[in-house]
């Protein structure tokens, strides 16, 4: 069958119909439509759905966040104060400022804390700036911040992934550091198991081996974790995921 348009014995209109190419042939005032614009519009494609956050990119982005904060804040700094921090990097744009809205830092309960803002000054690594409330406005002074970087819409979805790092998401009400090292065992999860050198992990969230240690136990106590193992030989951490708390690939 051919699309064709057939004009009427006045000249003043003319009528679409489907029509055999024998039929087509023998109507006078017939012309057919050809396939070029008959496919003209380009099929729909089916929306796309966003995608997770908590893949690969997005541990990767944090992992390599929390390994640059834990070289350029002193090891003292706490557990707040590099969630803080965290969150300041990822967020910021060429310029090294960064706005963060109130209702973030009231969800990860950072919110009003003047003195975490305060220690990253005195560490020398950002300068408050006047924000309009309820954001707080930073620019951060560390160069290696301004350097190239993922695009921010990227490194928006990073920062948004860390404050609920699933599957190893604890309530924010818990204490900082535990939070912190929830963050950082997920960063390195990838199914349902995780691993890293032990000393990596305590020197990403600032602890000493011991305190490391007592905060996996809590992670495991909080079913966040089903359990973990220091290698003596080796040097390095397990951990596995409950059976329900299994993430997709």
């Amino acid at each position: 069958m051919l699309l064709t348009l057939t004009r009427d014995r006045s000249g003043r209109a003319w009528r679409l119909s489907d029509t055999c190419a024998a039929c087509a042939a023998a109507t006078s005032h017939t012309a057919v439509v050809p396939a070029t614009l008959v496919n003209a519009l380009p099929p729909k494609r089916p929306g796309r759905r966003p995608k997770s956050l908590g893949g690969p990119a997005e541990r990767n982005r944090v992992r390599e966040m929390l390994t640059y904060l834990s070289a350029a804040l002193p090891q003292f700094t706490s557990p707040a104060a590099r969630l803080l921090a965290l969150q300041c990097a990822l967020r910021a744009d060429s310029g090294g400022y960064v706005r963060l809205p109130g209702g973030l830092l009231r969800g990860m309960r950072l919110h009003g804390r003047t003195e975490l803002w305060e220690e990253l000054e005195h560490a020398d690594w950002l300068h408050r700036t006047a924000g309009r409330s309820p954001h707080a406005g930073a620019q951060l002074l560390d160069a290696a911040l301004l350097c190239p970087r993922p695009g921010v819409r990227a490194r928006a979805r990073a920062a948004q992934w860390a404050v609920r790092p699933v599957p190893v998401a604890v309530p924010a009400g818990r204490p900082p550091a535990v939070r912190l090292t929830a963050l950082a065992v997920a960063s390195h999860t990838a199914g349902d198991v995780g691993s890293t050198d032990f000393d990596v992990l305590a020197r990403m969230c600032g602890h000493a081996h011991v305190q490391t240690a007592e905060l996996l136990d809590r992670l495991v106590a909080s079913r966040a974790l089903a359990a973990w193992k220091h290698s003596r030989e080796t040097g390095e951490a397990f951990w596995w995921l409950p059976p329900l708390a299994k993430p997709g690939c």
